[in-house]
């Protein structure tokens, strides 16, 4: 590996005149260092009562930026994913005012998990059941052309908190550069989540990530894309899955509808408190629209794995 970036060489929102730590050629692979979601506001050691106290103007700190040589707007800066060295400790919260039910579950929540980071076992969430993991970068980007500071929750055209758990080890991203050089950075690295993550969090995990760069030169992108090594569900398949659905006319209530009935469901059966159910499906179900043709109704269905309570 070429070239390390240590976590304090970080910063907080996008701004294309942030000066950039490290150039690279294309062609060079780094290795960053990542802070957790929180920025260093939570700990292995944390409570619920520091759930309230986050700061959210500190919180998705990305590594970088970092300057390709070459890159220009309207190139594509192709970035390989090549591998994470995990931590071991991570957190998922229920943070009021954040999340698909934010309305629902207004009450500060915390499970502060502890994981094998060699092996990557399945990690234990509480006395109810084990999560595979799989690690993966939920912010990576490149500057935007906008000029000033822009908040890094929202994504982006080009990138940023895309939160997609298959942008992992192996995956070949692909962004559209907008600002000379690019001005890559990468942060919000996780253990694991499901596909919607529905609370707001995942397995907030700090980490180091090895990429690399290439250049595409002079092919316009309009949005991000990847293409996945192999296989993106296979870790939670083995036992088949629990499916709960929402259907009607709007999908965003429809998505609610079907977490909802998940919740509620899992709760019921397993004892849980509800507010542990809905981290739970944050970090290992999955919200599909399963049909958005047969109007004026949506159907949108979210797949928990049974293999959890295995």
């Amino acid at each position: 590996m070429g070239h390390t970036i240590h976590s304090h060489q970080h910063h907080l929102g996008w701004n294309n005149a942030f000066a950039p730590v490290l150039r690279v050629a294309p062609g060079e692979s780094v290795e960053f260092e990542v802070f957790e979601a929180s920025g260093g506001q939570l700990s292995p050691k944390s409570t619920v009562e520091d759930v309230g106290r986050m700061d959210f103007g500190k919180v998705n700190p990305v590594t970088g930026p970092v300057f390709v040589d070459g890159a220009e707007p309207g190139d594509v800066l192709k970035v390989t994913l090549l591998s994470f060295k995990p931590s071991g400790w991570g957190w998922t919260a229920n943070i009021p005012g954040f999340g698909l039910l934010a309305d629902e579950f207004k009450a500060p929540a915390l499970n502060v998990w502890s994981y094998d980071p060699a092996t990557l076992a399945p990690a234990f969430f509480g006395r109810w059941g084990k999560v595979p993991l799989k690690p993966f970068t939920g912010t990576i980007g490149v500057a935007p052309a906008e000029p000033g500071l822009h908040s890094i929750v929202p994504p982006r055209r080009v990138g940023g908190n895309m939160d997609v758990r298959d942008i992992a080890a192996g995956t070949e991203l692909y962004l559209p550069v907008e600002v000379a050089g690019a001005l890559f950075s990468v942060g919000d690295t996780h253990a694991a989540q499901g596909d919607g993550e529905v609370c707001g969090t995942a397995i907030e995990s700090p980490m180091s990530v090895a990429l690399k760069f290439d250049l595409v030169k002079s092919t316009p992108l309009a949005f991000p894309r990847f293409t996945t090594p192999g296989p993106v569900t296979r870790h939670l398949d083995a036992k088949g899955y629990e499916v709960t659905t929402g259907i009607g006319p709007d999908l965003m209530e429809g998505a609610r509808a079907a977490v909802r009935a998940m919740v509620e469901l899992l709760s019921r059966r397993h004892g849980m408190p509800p507010v542990e159910a809905y981290m739970l499906c944050s970090v290992c179900g999955d919200l599909r629209v399963s049909e958005i043709v047969d109007m004026p109704n949506w159907t949108v269905s979210f797949y928990f794995p049974r293999v959890v309570f295995d």
